[in-house]
């Protein structure tokens, strides 16, 4: 199941190049970002639970300033390795997308936190520091295509929005649960309404891809967070109460278990569009 936003004629449905039958890897002549399937949505919202629950955990069991500077170590080491790579490989991008869901939630819970920023404040910063990251790259590249991810500079863009969307949602669904007292629950069930507006958007009625996809990305991430928020968080808070740590393991579980079969399956590699 091909969910890809703007895929090309001659691009079969599982992501193959029908004039060779398989994708070519050519280099940075091809994206560093996986074909847009179910799988990368999954893996997404997956890892925007896991990035929560993961800081959570860390900032309560650990010194808050120690978390947030392991979380940074981690998110550096594993960009490293996805820009290290010449192509795209499921594990090293997948890994830095989950470090960018630890570091991103550490990055917004620190506004509020540490420096007292209130939510609305914080979700209207980093709504300012996405758009501007969009605008940069525009300017500078004429295109913000997750297909177009084929250079360093377009990379560096690439992961600067993927960071500055994880610290908007998670702030925007803090925002939702604890500054307008809907509860995590509440939240999930708005934002997964949400997420469905560029979805039917863009299938029933031709709203442009690029767009679609953005909006979407954002979503997934104040999404994905209340669903673990609430299956963590004690009752009195109105969740679960299965603990970050436990939900942090399943979640973790869960993606190693995609990106394994993706791995295996090759159903995300990126299609050679040259």
């Amino acid at each position: 199941m091909d969910l890809a936003f703007d895929k090309p004629s001659g691009v079969g449905a599982d992501g193959a190049s029908s004039a060779a039958g398989q994708p070519r890897h050519t280099g940075m002549s091809l994206s560093k970002v996986p074909e847009v399937t179910a799988y990368f949505w999954i893996a997404k919202a997956l890892t925007t639970g896991m990035g929560e629950s993961t800081s959570d955990f860390l900032v309560h069991k650990l010194v808050p300033e120690v978390a947030v500077v392991l979380g940074g170590i981690a998110l550096v080491i594993a960009l490293w390795l996805q820009f290290a790579s010449t192509r795209y490989v499921a594990w090293r991008y997948w890994l830095a997308v989950a470090m960018v869901g630890v570091f991103g939630t550490m990055a917004a819970d620190v506004l509020h936190v540490g420096l007292g920023v209130p939510y609305v404040a914080s979700t209207v910063f980093y709504a300012v520091v996405l758009a501007a990251v969009f605008r940069i790259w525009y300017l500078s590249e004429r295109t913000l295509s997750i297909h177009s991810i084929t250079n360093r500079r377009r990379e560096l863009f690439y992961w600067a929005a993927v960071l500055a969307t994880f610290a908007l949602g998670t702030a925007a669904g803090d925002l939702t649960a604890v500054t307008f007292g809907l509860g995590y629950a509440a939240s999930a069930v708005l934002f997964a309404a949400a997420i469905m507006v560029p979805a039917i958007g863009y299938w029933r009625m031709s709203m442009n891809s690029i767009f679609a996809f953005w909006a979407a990305y954002v979503l997934t991430r104040p999404l994905g967070a209340s669903v673990a928020d609430w299956l963590a968080v004690t009752h009195r808070r109105g969740g679960l109460d299965l603990g970050t740590g436990w939900v942090s393991l399943a979640l973790a579980a869960m993606i190693a278990a995609i990106v394994a079969y993706l791995t295996v399956s090759l159903r995300d590699i990126p299609v050679d569009r040259t």
